[in-house]
């Protein structure tokens, strides 16, 4: 079986940027759905279960580039009382229709908070090494709903 789009594809894998590893581990995902970066589900498709290989995903085909507009000066007063108010802490907004922002602080200069919602792999180019565990039929069930169930079932 070959990964192509409504496949349920399993997958071992190391992300690698700058040399250094930032991420690795395992992952069922349904082929063809946007689950993953387009630059890595591109490099799956048509490959077979067994197969391994390494890939490097430009920035363009992964967490795209950083947006200057993603940057922003907030007062310390907007984090909640008894916040760690640091560089490098992670905190949530919430967008319009209440969906979690996260982001992250990159500078606290007195009462001023400097904020980053870009993705922390912005910009990178990310490399990977992975192997194809596994390739199986999406269920009906799976395909509804658009994302890959585990082996018990919904989770």
């Amino acid at each position: 079986m070959k990964v192509e789009r409504n496949k349920v594809v399993t997958i071992v894998y190391t992300l690698r940027t700058n040399g250094e590893v930032v991420d690795q581990g395992e992952l069922a995902y349904l082929h063809g759905h946007g689950q993953i970066i387009p630059g890595l589900e591109e490099a799956l498709e048509g490959r077979h279960e067994g197969e391994a290989f390494a890939v490097s995903v430009p920035p363009e085909k992964g967490y795209g580039e950083p947006n200057p507009e993603g940057i922003q000066v907030v007062p310390k007063s907007a984090f909640p009382e008894g916040s760690e108010v640091a560089v490098g802490e992670q905190f949530y907004a919430q967008d319009p229709t209440g969906q979690p922002l996260p982001f992250v602080i990159t500078a606290v200069e007195g009462d001023e908070v400097t904020i980053d919602f870009n993705h922390p792999l912005a910009g990178q180019v990310l490399d990977f090494e992975v192997e194809i565990t596994a390739i199986r039929d999406a269920s009906e069930e799976e395909l509804a709903h658009g994302h890959a169930h585990g082996p018990e079932g919904l989770h």
